[in-house]
């Protein structure tokens, strides 16, 4: 589900290009060779992914840009919080999963707040992808996107970081924990 036009306010738009300025000048190993005045053009001439990247920020993702999508030259963030985002936690896989629930239904699914934000959840090769520019979901797991064979047969991927390894595992797509939410990406 796509998100309907969103725009930020003059300042609350001033406020979070800063805090991405910050973040990315801060964490120049997730980014080489790329520069913040190019993001930021990129940004300015997409208001409406701004929205997507504050509801990434509200959720205490931390987006930053991890890299060029060399064949359609859009910058990529990642939600880059040391732990999987606290906003996006206790939350079922998708919303069979959470239909699928008789008693005890948490509150949202990671598919519909991603649609809702206007982001994907990462793949798996994303999210091995980000381990490599740091550590990330050590007390923590975030759903993945799954192949559909597996969620046909009621299952989820989800991923972590322990004993100096990514693991990706499997879960029934209907449970959630108080440890587990989802990282996503957005296309700029």
């Amino acid at each position: 589900m796509k998100p309907t036009q969103q725009t930020l306010p003059t300042e609350q738009r001033a406020e979070l290009l800063y805090t991405l300025e910050i973040r990315f000048e801060k964490n120049r190993n997730r980014h080489p060779g790329l520069e913040w005045a190019d993001v930021q053009v990129r940004l300015e001439a997409n208001a409406e992914k701004l929205w997507s990247l504050q509801e990434m920020e509200r959720t205490g993702g931390e987006p930053d840009v991890v890299g060029l999508d060399t064949g359609t030259g859009e910058f990529l963030f990642y939600d880059c919080s040391a732990e999987s985002p606290k906003g996006r936690r206790s939350i079922c896989y998708d919303h069979e999963a959470l239909e699928a629930r008789k008693e005890n239904k948490p509150a949202n699914s990671a598919m519909q707040m991603a649609g809702d934000m206007g982001i994907e959840m990462l793949t798996e090769a994303q999210y091995r992808a980000i381990q490599t520019l740091g550590t990330f979901d050590t007390k923590t797991s975030s759903w993945i996107q799954t192949p559909a064979d597996i969620r046909k047969l009621g299952g989820a991927l989800f991923g972590d970081y322990r004993y100096g390894h990514v693991f990706v595992y499997h879960n029934g797509a209907e449970s959630y924990y108080a440890a587990r939410g989802f990282r996503g990406v957005l296309r700029v």
